[in-house]
């Protein structure tokens, strides 16, 4: 039996919070991004990692382990609307196969109810990290 991703519950967890709702959950949210794997934590933040279409900085490990995503990021604390965006994503695919992950809205801001609530550079970082996710699951399992 395939489970549900976690993600289509904050979709449907979030459709009745009003817009201010919506983003004090993402701020909360923002104090729950995992740490890196010590092997992460230890290394210098590679280039490649970098989420070009974020413009606070975003780093982003995609793992596909046994046929189930694993993602990482780093996220500067300072930043908590997109720390709690990037942790959002993170808790909602987390475990999914790549199948499900391919899958997910590359708008993920509009089932969300966030559209109007975040600036059109926090749209276009989304976008830009849900992208980076699918296309490094495509090339991890080759799909």
């Amino acid at each position: 039996m395939r489970r549900r991703m976690k993600l289509y519950e904050f979709f449907d967890e979030w459709q009745d919070l009003d817009v201010d709702e919506r983003v004090q959950m993402l701020v909360e949210l923002a104090d729950e991004l995992p740490p890196l794997s010590e092997s992460r934590r230890t290394a210098p933040l590679p280039a490649e990692c970098r989420v070009q279409e974020c413009q606070t900085p975003v780093h982003l490990w995609v793992d596909v382990i046994e046929d189930r995503v694993h993602l990482e990021a780093d996220v500067p604390r300072q930043s908590p609307t997109v720390r709690g965006l990037v942790t959002l994503v993170l808790q909602g695919v987390e475990g999914a196969s790549p199948a499900q992950v391919l899958s997910i809205p590359d708008d993920l801001l509009t089932p969300l109810g966030l559209r109007e609530a975040l600036g059109l550079t926090r749209q276009h970082g989304v976008r830009g990290l849900v992208a980076r996710i699918k296309q490094e699951v495509r090339r991890r399992r080759r799909i």
